[in-house]
C-alpha cells in the first residue's frame, strides 16, 4: 500500500511538473500587477450611468439637492407604510429616522428581527454605489445591519453622490481589503427576481421586490 500511494504521488507531481513547463510557468516570477479598469467619468455622469443601470433592472432613482430635501423626497413612498430605519449617522442627517413611521435605534438582534419582519420598508444608507451595475454596496456594521436591506419588501437606499464609484475595479481600489473593516460585505443589484423552470420571472423572493436609490447631490 505504501508503495502504490508513492507511485500515485509521484505520478500526479510529474503531471503537475509537466502542465507548468506547458504553460511556461515560473512559480519564483513574481505575478503581474492586476489590469484595472476604471474609466475617467466626472461626478455626474456616474450618477447618471448608475440611476440609468437601476431603472434598467427595475428599480427607481431619485435625486434631491441635500440633505433636507430627502424626508419630502421620500413622503409618497412611506404613506401609509410602516418602515424601519438603519442607525446610519447619514439617514440621522437627513431626518430619516426622525420621521413619526419611521421605527430605528434598534441594538437587540432579536427585536431587530422582528422588526424588520413585520415592517413594509426597509431603509438604509449605502458605503458604495456601483454605476456600471447599479449596485449598492453594503457594508454590514452596528449601524447598517443586513436584515433592514434584505427582509422588508422593499428598500430604500440614501446615500451621498460622492460615494458613487465607476465599478467594481474602483471599488476594491478604494476598498482593498474588505475583511478589515466588515464581517460581510454584500453587493445589491436591482430588486431580487429569480425564475422556476418555465422561466416565469418572480420578483420578491429571496429579497426585496422594490428597491429605491435616493441621491443626495450636496453631502
Amino acid at each position: 500500500m505504501v508503495r502504490t500511494t508513492a507511485a500515485v504521488m509521484t505520478a500526479r507531481d510529474q503531471i503537475l511538473r509537466d502542465i507548468r513547463k506547458a504553460l511556461g510557468a515560473d512559480r519564483s516570477a513574481p505575478l503581474p500587477p492586476p489590469r484595472l479598469n476604471i474609466p475617467n467619468s466626472d461626478r455626474d455622469q456616474l450618477t447618471n450611468l448608475f440611476a440609468q443601470k437601476l431603472e434598467a433592472l427595475g428599480g427607481k432613482c431619485l435625486r434631491v439637492r441635500d440633505p433636507s430635501a430627502v424626508p419630502p423626497a421620500i413622503a409618497d413612498l412611506l404613506a401609509q407604510k410602516s418602515a424601519i430605519a438603519s442607525n446610519s449617522a447619514f439617514l440621522r442627517r437627513c431626518g430619516v429616522t426622525g420621521l413619526p413611521q419611521v421605527h430605528s435605534g434598534f441594538t437587540d438582534r432579536e427585536q431587530l428581527k422582528d422588526a424588520c419582519a413585520a415592517a413594509d420598508i426597509g431603509i438604509t444608507s449605502a458605503e458604495y454605489a456601483l454605476a456600471a451595475t447599479g449596485t449598492f454596496v453594503m457594508l454590514s456594521s452596528p449601524s447598517e445591519a443586513r436584515l433592514i436591506s434584505l427582509l422588508p419588501p422593499a428598500h430604500i437606499a440614501i446615500f451621498p453622490r460622492s460615494r458613487i464609484l465607476a465599478n467594481l475595479d474602483e471599488l476594491f481600489t478604494v476598498l482593498p481589503r474588505p475583511a478589515d473593516q466588515t464581517s460581510s460585505m454584500v453587493l445589491i443589484t436591482g430588486p431580487s427576481r429569480t425564475a422556476d423552470i418555465e422561466q416565469i420571472l418572480v420578483r420578491g423572493v429571496h429579497g426585496p421586490g422594490e428597491v429605491f436609490a435616493v441621491i443626495v447631490d450636496e453631502d
